[in-house]
């Protein structure tokens, strides 16, 4: 991997990031072989694989380049819980050198597993990725991202190492403490939940630390959807530049697409991950451009290769280049999954449209759930909200005023009235990974 050079810091370009620049031919011509590479693996090693290739009359001759890539069958996370725990790994254990797994809130957790080779390519990934939100060495990186079996973690870590930071492995939680070492260390970029750090800015205040009287410049933000109205908060209150960053576990972890200094969608990272976008009700490829559910191709993972996965998140690739240069095609900001959808009086609901409704309303803080009853028979939707002291100490009348505003914002945006509940400050329960949005009573 490119490493920065004593006279490099202050030329704006990191060298790590010389991959993100290919031209696209040649680009072409790398997914291609590093594809053809990855199904001969997966044929090999994988039977679930090899046995859906073989019910489609395929085989790895079949798939001359990467143009081939939609004869190939899809996997999805009920393929990893049905093979739990090692029944999709391309490699022995004795060539697997780290585990990762998912939370497994709901049945079997996803188990991913990584050879040395997979680590070094995770933290060249992890190094562009750093390298695009314009860190570089001499930052001081607070790291609120969990460690442990969760991916973020880990694969921030190593990939601020990489490109010379130094790191702060904090984790998620201990808020007061993570506010003391931005202070003292004089930390100059923080990773974590959006929302994590919403709360971690609100305690500061409570602290009387204003984060924008601290060297901190930069947030690497992701793990959750968030709303371009959430950023705005986030930089308005702090005076960061705020990235946004993908990945997930079952592709490598973070470090699959991420923002550059530009702001105009996400750049996937594609000499090792492939984008796809389908119709996720018929799984038929559309073109560039169109909105759909993003389908990610491993093309350099050995330990695990994924192909064709269906993520669930939904989004569209962007056509037009970028003004960074990069020529890795772009993602459009992720703010909702097929699967956080739920549906009320026919309609179909994503929490971040409940976000983006309250952030536009002077008041409220960024901190919500929604609460789904069922009360004979019909479903109905509570929007629990947080409201600022000032307000929540106000007038009665004041407080009807701001309700009338919040649900006219909600209605406006669903085209359906909810329910909504104002509570003080500190009601929400503040999260110290992703948050929790959406509580479902509807099966108690």
């Amino acid at each position: 991997m490119l490493k920065e050079r004593w006279n490099d810091r202050a030329g704006g370009f990191h060298p790590v990031s010389a991959p993100d620049f290919l031209p696209r031919q040649q680009l072409r011509e790398v997914q291609s072989h590093r594809l053809q590479a990855v199904v001969g693996r997966a044929w090999d090693k994988v039977a679930l694989f090899r046995e859906r290739m073989q019910a489609r009359g395929l085989t790895p001759d079949s798939i001359a380049g990467i143009g081939d890539i939609a004869a190939l069958p899809f996997t999805t996370k009920a393929d990893l819980r049905d093979t739990y725990p090692f029944g999709l790994f391309a490699s022995p254990m004795d060539e697997v050198v780290r585990l990762h797994a998912s939370s497994g809130t709901t049945g079997k957790p996803i188990v991913v597993a990584y050879t040395r080779e997979d680590i070094e390519v995770w933290t060249e990934a992890m190094a562009r990725t750093f390298a695009a939100c314009g860190l570089h060495r001499g930052d001081i990186l607070q790291n609120a991202f969990g460690y442990g079996l969760f991916t973020g973690g880990m694969g921030t870590h190593y990939g601020a190492e990489a490109i010379g930071a130094a790191v702060i492995p904090v984790s998620g939680g201990n808020t007061e403490r993570q506010i003391m070492l931005m202070r003292d260390f004089g930390v100059t970029a923080v990773c974590a939940t959006p929302s994590f750090f919403v709360h971690l800015v609100e305690k500061a205040g409570e602290m009387g630390v204003d984060l924008r009287d601290l060297p901190l410049r930069t947030g690497v933000f992701g793990a959750e959807p968030w709303t371009d109205g959430m950023r705005e908060r986030i930089q308005a209150e702090t005076g960061i530049e705020a990235f946004d960053i993908y990945g997930l576990s079952e592709i490598t972890g973070p470090g699959v697409a991420t923002e550059c200094a530009c702001h105009d969608g996400l750049h996937v990272l594609e000499d090792h991950f492939f984008p796809e976008i389908i119709d996720p009700a018929t799984g038929a490829a559309l073109p560039d451009g169109e909105e759909g559910e993003l389908v990610l191709t491993t093309l350099s993972k050995r330990a695990m290769p994924m192909i064709r996965y269906r993520t669930r998140d939904i989004t569209a690739i962007l056509t037009a280049p970028c003004g960074c240069g990069r020529t890795m095609r772009r993602i459009r900001r992720i703010s909702r999954r097929s699967d956080d959808m739920f549906i009320i009086r026919g309609v179909n609901v994503f929490p971040s449209q409940v976000e983006a409704a309250l952030l536009a309303v002077e008041g409220t803080v960024p901190h919500y759930q929604i609460v789904l009853t069922r009360e004979h028979g019909l479903d109905r939707m509570t929007v629990e909200v947080e409201v600022t002291p000032e307000v929540f100490s106000d007038t009665v009348r004041a407080m009807e005023e701001l309700r009338a505003r919040i649900g006219h914002a909600i209605e406006h945006v669903l085209g359906i009235r909810v329910g909504l509940r104002l509570v003080g400050p500190h009601s929400i329960p503040r999260s110290e990974g992703k948050a929790r949005r959406v509580i479902d009573k509807r099966q108690d």
